[in-house]
């Protein structure tokens, strides 16, 4: 018997020290090993970069330059990118354009080239969506983040729901929406004639109305608490993102974790009881009232309904919910900040903002803004565009490499990744001439195609099959809150407004945008 107990005994711990063996192995080839090998391949293509740092990689150095960047605000000027990225763009500088950088034991290749983003933003199937940290999937996940047939299957059922002939029909929640901003400022600046505000908090709301109108068939009251989630959501993720990434992390119950993980169920919880309650008023044969989420529930219905086969070809209600926080998230977010470096550029730009007021004028007069007029708005366009440009909402984009793969020259292996860095592309002087930093809507006045040297230069919603399903949506919005902003104020920087844009998932501008309105 105490043999046997023996045995069991050296069996135990012959096999807990392999376990221990097998897992220390792991994690010495996560943290060392396979990360030396991938320098040691990119540094043989002729690519450059810092030398690898065991575990944090480059991450403690750029969160600590981008935190002394924003310590201070920027002179007034459109050169953002050393202020908005520096760790970036000092990397460039010192390696050139061919050069990598780590985050944590992965190494992200720089592509600056056009004709390589275009190569990449194609073969979308090839190289993927960045999943840094899966905590970014409890704030944002849906179209974004999917991938391969799951990606194709979801685009199949949401593309309906952002025909042009839909979007029109979200005219009047944008008019309404824009309606009561325009009636507030005007209260503000009724003694007066003018009056200094923070424009930025207005326009956010204002798009968060817009999309709960246009998306959900609500007012912004009804949507408030979801929106207040997401913000919440958003500050603690990143906290928890700016700082290298560990396996399992995301399960100890730490205040923060648990923090994350009770708004994100009381978002889904909210936004399960929407579709649930839309999804039973379409199947009784009610009227959808073509928003957002109505079309989206019923594409989503007829597509199971066609094959008969939930869970293959329609969307779970797991799946709908995710969409409908990307609606929330990505259709407000990007749109607000396109309205507020607009108006803080036209605020610097009188001659453009007068341009642009009387090309509205001419198209609309005092009647209300319709499609086709808004399709006509080419100075505003161009104007849009330029802002895009400059201060795109997404300054880089990340892909992963999960298989060995040759683009161009390069042979990238397996495990690497790849960064595209927008805003650097933006203001590439090689592509966009001498005056890359500079406002000049007129760059735009042939198109898009004829803007830069090569026509992948200006990719603000991304590129190829990939590229965002809402942008039609963002400027339609964008145009009509210009457009009747425009005709009943003119507006100038105000001498408090401090210049420092600022990136957390988006580009916001940190210190709000004082501007200060003049009733017309």
């Amino acid at each position: 018997m105490e043999n046997s107990l023996v045995i069991i005994r050296a069996f135990l711990s012959f096999l807990l020290v392999g376990v221990l063996m097998i897992w220390g192995w792991r994690i010495l080839n996560w943290v060392w090993l396979k990360p030396k090998r991938l320098e040691k391949c990119l540094r043989q293509q002729g690519l450059t970069g810092n030398s690898y740092r065991f575990f944090s990689g480059d991450i403690k150095k750029l969160f600590t330059m981008s935190r002394q960047a924003k310590a201070t605000p920027m002179a007034l000027g459109d050169d953002i990118a050393q202020y908005v990225s520096p760790f970036l763009c000092q990397t460039v500088k010192n390696y050139g354009k061919n050069s990598f950088w780590w985050i944590g034991p992965r190494p992200r290749v720089i592509v600056m080239d056009p004709e390589e983003v275009r190569e990449i933003l194609t073969k979308f199937n090839d190289f993927q969506k960045s999943h840094t940290n899966p905590l970014f999937n409890l704030l944002i996940s849906g179209l974004v983040n999917l991938d391969q047939d799951k990606w194709a299957k979801h685009r199949k059922i949401i593309n309906p729901a952002f025909h042009q002939d839909k979007l029109k029909n979200m005219l009047p929640a944008f008019y309404q929406s824009c309606i009561e901003m325009i009636s507030k400022w005007e209260q503000m600046v009724f003694v007066e004639g003018s009056s200094e505000l923070d424009v930025w908090p207005f326009l956010v709301n204002l798009t968060r109305d817009v999309i709960s109108r246009a998306a959900f068939g609500s007012n912004y009251e009804e949507g408030r608490r979801i929106f207040q989630l997401l913000e919440e959501q958003t500050n603690l993720t990143m906290k928890v993102v700016q700082s290298v990434y560990i396996p399992g992390w995301r399960f100890l119950p730490t205040k923060t974790n648990r923090k994350i993980k009770v708004i994100y169920r009381d978002i889904k919880d909210s936004l399960k009881e929407m579709i649930k309650k839309r999804e039973k008023a379409i199947k009784a044969g009610e009227v959808s009232n073509d928003d957002l989420l109505g079309l989206l529930v019923e594409s989503n219905i007829k597509e199971i309904e066609a094959h008969g086969d939930h869970k293959n070809m329609g969307m779970s209600i797991e799946d709908v919910i995710e969409e409908c926080k990307l609606f929330y998230f990505a259709g407000q977010e990007t749109t607000s900040v396109l309205l507020v470096w607009t108006m803080i550029l036209l605020a610097r730009y009188p001659t453009w903002q007068s341009k642009a007021r009387e090309e509205v004028l001419q198209v609309f007069g005092d009647s209300k803004p319709d499609s086709d007029g808004l399709n006509r708005l080419k100075v505003v366009t161009m104007i849009l565009y330029e802002v895009l440009r400059l201060y795109p909402p997404v300054v880089a984009l990340a892909r992963s490499v999960p298989k060995e793969i040759k683009l161009e020259k390069l042979l990238l292996p397996a495990g690497a990744e790849i960064s595209l860095p927008i805003l650097l592309i933006h203001h590439d002087q090689e592509l966009w001439g001498d005056d890359a930093h500079e406002f000049r809507p007129d760059r735009f006045s042939e198109g898009v195609s004829k803007s830069a040297k090569n026509q992948v230069a200006f990719f603000p919603f991304g590129w190829g099959p990939r590229i965002c399903i809402g942008q039609n949506f963002a400027l339609m919005e964008a145009k009509m809150a210009l457009a009747m902003i425009l005709r009943q104020f003119w507006f100038e920087l105000s001498p408090s407004y401090a210049h420092s844009p600022c990136s957390i998932f988006i580009l916001r501008p940190q210190h709000g945008a004082h501007i200060i309105l003049h009733k017309l």
